[in-house]
Parts: C-alpha cells; sequence; structure tokens
C-alpha cells in the first residue's frame, strides 16, 4: 500500500498543471532557507513547513541543529533544486496499489490541490483532507493523520486514552487592555504588545516553561515546577511594568490533558478563573502551588477561599508577596 501525506507530482505550474507555483515566488526559497518571509521573524523554512512550532520555546534552535545534521548548505540547495524541477504526473496511472493521499487543507502554495490531483489521477485512490498549514505530518494536530492511515492499513483504529500529565498551568492577562489600545491607537498598542510578547516567550525560556498559546490579550504557558511558574509570572508583572502595562496572573498546579499543541482539563479553567480575580500586577495562586513550594522561600498571603465559576467546591487563594 502506498500514503502520501501533502504530496505533489509537480510543484511549478505549466500550462498543463495550473494549479503549481510560480517560478518567482520559489526562485529564491533554494538559497535563502532561513530567510525570514512575509515580514515575519520565522525562516522560510519553517515558515513552510512547520509554522505552527515557529514560536514553540527552543524549536528554531532544534530545527536548525537538525538540518545541518541532515545536509550540507550545498546538498539542500541541490535537494531543493531538485525538487522544484521534478515531475512525475506520467507514472501516477502505473501505481495499481492501494493509495491513500493525505493534504492539509491550509498547507503552503494549495498543496491540498495538489493531492486532489494525485488522488484524481491514481486509480482507486482515497483522497482525505485535515486542517492546519504544517507540511511535515508529525507537527500541528496529527492524531487524526495517524488514526486514517492505521485505518488505511488495518480496517479499523484503536480508541485513544486521553494523555494527561501533572503540570503547573498559568494564565495572564493584560488590564484594561481595550481602553489603552483607544487612549494611543491601535498601531502604537499593536507595537507595545508585540514587544511584551517577545519579552513574555524569553521569560518562559529562562523559567523552562511551555508558551501554549496566545488568548486574546494573554498567555496561557504550563511549567513542569511550580516555583518556576511562580517566579516567571512574578518577572512578568515586572516586566510589563516596564512596558507601561499591567497584568494579572493565575496559577494552578493539576493533571492536564495534552491536545496536540494545546492543553485542556480541569486545571486549564481553574487557572482561568483564579487570573480573572487576581488585582492588577498581582500573581494569585490556588492552595495547591502554595502546598507543593514549601521551602522555596517563596511567600504567599492568604486571600481566603472562594467560589470559582463553574468549579465545584471552595478554593483557596493566595497572593504572591515574594518570590
Amino acid at each position: 500500500s502506498l500514503v502520501l501525506v501533502n504530496g505533489t507530482p509537480r510543484i511549478l505550474r505549466a500550462d498543463d498543471y495550473p494549479i503549481g507555483v510560480p517560478g518567482d515566488v520559489i526562485t529564491d526559497i533554494p538559497r535563502n532557507i532561513e530567510t525570514p518571509r512575509g515580514g515575519e521573524d520565522i525562516p522560510n523554512d519553517i515558515a513552510i513547513y512547520v509554522p505552527s512550532l515557529a514560536h514553540r520555546v527552543g524549536f528554531r534552535e532544534w530545527w536548525g541543529r537538525a538540518a545541518r545534521r541532515g545536509a550540507s548548505p550545498t546538498t539542500a540547495i541541490a535537494w531543493n533544486l531538485m525538487t522544484f524541477s521534478a515531475d512525475v504526473r506520467e507514472h501516477l496511472a502505473s501505481i495499481s496499489c492501494p493509495t491513500l493521499v493525505i493534504s492539509r487543507s491550509e498547507a503552503f502554495a494549495d498543496l491540498v490541490e495538489h493531492g486532489r490531483f494525485l488522488s484524481n489521477s491514481i486509480r482507486g485512490a482515497r483522497f482525505v483532507t485535515f486542517p492546519g498549514a504544517d507540511m511535515v505530518p508529525w507537527a500541528g494536530d496529527f492524531d487524526g493523520i495517524v488514526d486514517e492511515i492505521e485505518e488505511f492499513f488495518t480496517g479499523k483504529r484503536r480508541a485513544h486514552e486521553t494523555e494527561r500529565a501533572l503540570a503547573t498551568v498559568l494564565f495572564i492577562d493584560i488590564v484594561d487592555s481595550t481602553v489603552r489600545a483607544a487612549a494611543v491607537g491601535d498601531h502604537r498598542w499593536r507595537g507595545v504588545l508585540d514587544e511584551f510578547d517577545l519579552n513574555v516567550v524569553r521569560l518562559l525560556a529562562r523559567f523552562e516553561g511551555i508558551h501554549v498559546k496566545n488568548t486574546g490579550d494573554g498567555t496561557l504557558a504550563r511549567f513542569a515546577g511550580p516555583a518556576q511558574g511562580v517566579r516567571c509570572a512574578a518577572a512578568m508583572v515586572a516586566t510589563a511594568k516596564n512596558f507601561g502595562v499591567e497584568i494579572r496572573a493565575g496559577l494552578h498546579t493539576g493533571e492536564i490533558e495534552l491536545r496536540g499543541d494545546d492543553i485542556g482539563g480541569l486545571a486549564v479553567h481553574i487557572a482561568s478563573r483564579v487570573s480573572e480575580l487576581a488585582h492588577p500586577s498581582e500573581v494569585l495562586t490556588t492552595g495547591t502551588v502554595r502546598d507543593l513550594v514549601v521551602g522555596s522561600g517563596i511567600v504567599f498571603d492568604d486571600r481566603g477561599r472562594h467560589s470559582l465559576k463553574g468549579v465545584p467546591g471552595q478554593w483557596q487563594l493566595l497572593a504572591l508577596e515574594t518570590a
């Protein structure tokens, strides 16, 4: 059997292949693999192959090391030139084995149309699309792709057990962001947010945190240890003040559900509710976090027990005094 993921019989546009990529789009790619594209600070190869991981802490360094171990710059250029000039359309009709064609709908150069061409040209091929922009199958939401391949090969797919992990969850949110944006203007406010976001990523790297996603005017992150999360939150509050911005932060430690790059579960909801109750420039945590950092030198002020919207029971909350 044959499985093709984000495949194409040729890349360049031709008179008889109008869905191909215009030559001027890819002219400079082979020799500018690491050049940022589209005005963003994302190297070409990452923006094309794994955009969902572009802002994950440490990923760019890992990707660069892997690329250099895989090929020299000269070999990489030669490989790309060969790929861009290849055309295997005439051989598709000779494929007789069962074939599954998978394409991601937002991938670079409208690859989903190339996948549709493959499935129409290979006798009996099955065509399936998945959302996302990553070209490599192991990035983004890949569980569905794996399930589809497993069912294609074996005739059935196994039920998934939710992957869970113990983590400290951090929510930060910018106070009165709408009011601030109206006061200084969208363009200037966007510049402030962009600069602050860069510092959030830097601080997460310093305290070994994992950036999960941006949440409007805030950030969701997770940590292996609660003390790291508390100290990172304190550093974020201090950094925000340097930008003339106030944030509120909430933390909770508990089991989370891992959903690709995202996380879920009650622990995430609790951390979100705690952050909503925090005052400007305050780091608020649950009693669970306080109990787990005993002996670390971190000092809290008891704020009593509170009801958290949508969460059963009463929860003891504490404000950070010294980290």
